[in-house]
């Protein structure tokens, strides 16, 4: 950290610049990060999210196509370019100028969803998300009449500086409109989100996400200001972000024990690595199914899982794959004088 950070810092607190103070703090996470305190630059960004809090209800308005969320974030570890997009997204919505339609692109759980959230709490904003179950109707033209009511909606806030709408899956709103396959209503129903995007007000932070950007509509694509590709992911962030999220997850369950250098050995047989929201997955299943007697239970159970192998072992195999006996033993329950014995025969 730099002098200038720390000057920046007390500058912007003085002058209740809360984005120019949150953004230099993130500059801060950032150089950190870059020469590899990551825990100290995690800690930092999870002090940023302010994980224990909630948003307060800044939008009083009762909709039929928006629900106000109260929500708990957690700590959202990403890859330095996606973290690069969320930062340029946080600047640009501090300039004031009309950038505020952000489109965020990828496969199920690479965090689009859950930056979302991140976003709305660091520049303390309501989240908004739409309904469309509400949204989407049966009845010949009511979906396009319903986005425009949802619009003329979010367009009237009162505090339009303070909300952040979240299209979440807009994929049933947003196929191309060529394709033959798709719904005529549905196309429809794209025309309206184009004129609705249009005439938004450049005070509302608007953010969707698709898991079908190439079946999107070119035109609706160029609505939005920028759009964030959340594939940016390569084996080596996943497997640093697998073990961010094992850390957060051993604070919760206290019982269970830590043994790093085994759990990446564990994690490197997914070829390939799932992405973040089915590691997360994985990793609570095997902690919640573990026997709290034993602190190492959920690794065996993970092995499991993950190697789709089930008792009894071939010791020779799992040696041959790298594991030491001690890591034998956990993985098995077989004791390492038994397992010595037995490999020697």
């Amino acid at each position: 950290m730099k002098k200038k950070n720390i000057i920046n810092l007390i500058k912007y607190y003085s002058e209740h610049n809360d984005m120019a103070f949150r953004n230099e703090a993130y500059e801060i996470a950032k150089e950190f990060d870059n020469s590899k305190d990551h825990q100290l630059a995690e800690y930092i960004m999870a002090l940023l999210s302010d994980v224990n809090t909630f948003t307060p209800q800044i939008y009083e308005e009762t909709s039929m196509y928006m629900k106000p969320t109260a929500y708990r974030t957690e700590a959202l570890p990403l890859p330095d370019m996606i973290k690069e997009s969320i930062l340029g997204i946080l600047n640009a919505v501090g300039h004031n100028a009309g950038v505020n339609k952000f489109l965020f692109q990828g496969p199920p759980g690479t965090g689009k969803t859950e930056t979302a959230k991140q976003i709305a709490k660091i520049l303390d904003r309501e989240l908004l998300i739409v309904d469309f179950d509400a949204i989407v109707d049966s009845k010949l033209g009511q979906t396009s009449k319903n986005l425009a009511q949802l619009f003329e909606e979010i367009n009237r806030s009162r505090n339009p500086e303070k909300l952040l709408v979240l299209f979440d899956e807009i994929d049933a709103l947003a196929l191309d409109r060529t394709n033959r396959n798709d719904l005529r209503e549905m196309g429809r129903a794209t025309s309206s989100m184009l004129k609705g995007l249009d005439g938004l007000h450049e005070r509302v932070l608007l953010i969707a996400t698709t898991n079908l950007y190439p079946a999107f509509d070119k035109a609706l694509i160029r609505r939005f200001d920028s759009v964030i590709d959340f594939s940016l992911y390569t084996r080596e962030d996943l497997l640093e972000i697998a073990e961010i999220i094992l850390s957060d997850l051993l604070l919760k369950f206290k019982a269970a024990g830590r043994n790093m250098r085994l759990f990446r050995k564990i994690i490197k047989v997914l070829d390939p690595l799932p992405y973040p929201g089915d590691i997360k997955n994985l990793l609570k299943t095997a902690l919640a199914f573990s026997n709290p007697t034993e602190e190492l239970d959920y690794l065996r159970r993970l092995y499991i899982t993950v190697s789709k192998e089930t008792p009894p072992y071939d010791y020779k195999t799992l040696q041959d794959k790298g594991f030491s006996l001690r890591e034998i033993e956990i993985l098995t329950g077989v004791s390492k004088s038994q397992l010595s014995r037995e490999l020697k025969e």
